[in-house]
């Protein structure tokens, strides 16, 4: 099911279909570094990973990280949306790319409509970004959208300590 479109980009949501790309982006060293190594090492761990995240979230609230495709060509290139963590009083706006799309424009135009549509159409108050101190890439894009560093948090006792990005 699509949910936004941009300029250059479709964002639809997560079926388990998407298990093979998934795989693939869950393992790249970048999303490793820079997100954390989510346990996904092959088709089945991947459908489950969407299952019980992105399928879950949309069951549950209406919303969740959605697959990025290029509009022209229907290739897959990350995913973008809002996630509901039981660690964070606030939604937060999470997304991940294939290295080879960086620096396109294509993770500033997603995270753009997603910012909108969770204000925009589902009247969410604020939206917030968790970040890696060391992700200037992302930290550069989350002011691009009008976040700024509020402070250092961890999401749980024994987690990394990560930037909080508030409106």
């Amino acid at each position: 099911m699509i949910v936004l479109e941009t300029e250059r980009l479709t964002l639809r949501q997560m079926t388990p279909d998407d298990a093979p790309f998934m795989l693939q982006l869950l393992n790249e060293p970048s999303f490793i570094q820079n997100i954390g190594d989510k346990g996904v090492r092959n088709l089945e761990d991947a459908r489950n990973y969407i299952l019980t995240g992105p399928m879950e979230m949309y069951r549950r609230y209406g919303f969740g990280l959605y697959r990025v495709d290029l509009k022209e060509t229907g290739k897959q290139i990350g995913m973008c949306g809002l996630i509901k963590r039981d660690t964070l009083t606030d939604v937060d706006i999470g997304y991940a790319y294939m290295p080879q799309y960086w620096s396109k424009g294509y993770a500033l135009e997603a995270a753009s409509a997603v910012m909108a549509y969770g204000k925009d159409t589902l009247n969410l108050e604020r939206i917030v970004a968790i970040v890696s101190p060391h992700n200037e890439g992302s930290i550069k894009l989350l002011q691009k959208i009008g976040l700024k560093f509020e402070k250092m948090l961890r999401l749980t006792p024994d987690a990394h300590e990560v930037k909080l990005f508030t409106p």
